[in-house]
């Protein structure tokens, strides 16, 4: 059996650790032809909750008020304020909910975009509960 070249470079650099296995993915081959079958494949015309929030910030929310919420533990490893407006939605186990519905503690997704006026994080969506997908 032949095997395509670019497989075969993505296993070798997978298995360096240079290559993450999820670039395997986004090249468009399957996590079986480039030995990891660990990664699930999440079910037809949907993709597991990891892809699903790929865009989304988490955090674990460190303080809440009416206008703003601070998460720690983020990706940057610092805090991070993010504030609410109107347009602002809140999923809690995949359905709409509200502030009330999030406390200090929960691990949260929020979709959120830059002001270009003020510079403060505002959030589109924040998503927490079990029901992420």
């Amino acid at each position: 059996m032949k095997v395509p070249r670019t497989i075969v470079s993505l296993l070798v650099l997978s298995l360096l650790g240079i290559v993450s296995p999820s670039v395997a993915q986004r090249s468009g081959h399957a996590a079986s032809e480039v030995g990891d079958s660990s990664l699930p494949a999440g079910p037809a015309g949907k993709g597991t909750a990891g892809n699903n929030y790929a865009d989304f910030r988490y955090g674990v929310i460190k303080s809440i008020s009416p206008s703003e919420i601070v998460l720690t533990k983020t990706a940057s490893g610092l805090d991070e304020t993010v504030k609410f407006n109107k347009k602002t939605k809140f999923i809690h186990d995949g359905k709409s909910s509200s502030l009330d519905s999030v406390k200090v503690g929960d691990k949260v997704w929020v979709d959120a975009h830059v002001d270009k006026k003020t510079g403060d994080t505002i959030a589109r969506k924040i998503v927490s509960g079990t029901s992420l997908m």
